[in-house]
């Protein structure tokens, strides 16, 4: 089988049921944008080489993305069922790596940073961002049409886990945050 089809050319692809839309629909630049975080993360796991402790975890995200991004192809009218399985428990599985990540960090993550720091640290903040682009756009696809709620849960989450596996790195490396300021809720708290 050739990896060209020749059915894009003017424009549209192919969703899961076999419906087709522009390439500029809001449900493919979400699916887009979720897979550039997940070629990323491959970027990170190359960078961290085949033995370093977060390999599998980074792994299970990835086929997780992968998942996702298959139901968020899935428009909710369409009869074809998706047999690829649904991180229900993403959010959970990212809130218990950030509190095991946190709890051997020398500091508390107070402030907002700076990315950098180093090249992990700054793969990590890429990621972080690419998330956070991918929640937008994923914001407006649940405008148009229904998706599961698991899905947004998660990559909400996996963002939080991305700036705390920076912090992580950083930590490790003994290298020092550079803080830009306050976490907002923190200044409050801090006047009060």
């Amino acid at each position: 089988m050739k990896i060209y089809t020749r059915k894009g050319d003017k424009g549209t692809t192919g969703l899961f049921g076999g419906k087709r839309v522009d390439k500029d629909d809001v449900r493919v630049e979400c699916i887009g944008t979720l897979d550039e975080v997940n070629s990323t993360i491959g970027l990170l796991r190359v960078k961290l080489g085949s033995e370093h402790e977060w390999q599998a975890n980074l792994h299970k995200i990835q086929k997780d993305m992968m998942d996702m991004m298959s139901h968020l192809a899935r428009p909710s009218d369409t009869k074809k069922v998706n047999t690829n399985p649904m991180p229900e428990d993403g959010a959970e599985f990212c809130e218990n790596w950030i509190d095991e990540l946190e709890s051997k960090m020398t500091s508390p993550s107070d402030y907002f940073l700076l990315p950098g720091g180093n090249e992990i640290s700054a793969l990590c903040h890429m990621v972080r961002t690419q998330m956070r682009r991918g929640e937008r756009s994923l914001t407006s696809l649940i405008k148009t049409d229904e998706v599961h709620e698991a899905i947004p849960a998660y990559i909400n989450r996996l963002s939080d886990l991305f700036f705390t596996l920076a912090r992580a790195e950083m930590d490790k490396a003994g290298v020092a945050e550079e803080k830009w300021q306050l976490f907002l809720y923190k200044r409050f708290k801090d006047k009060a």
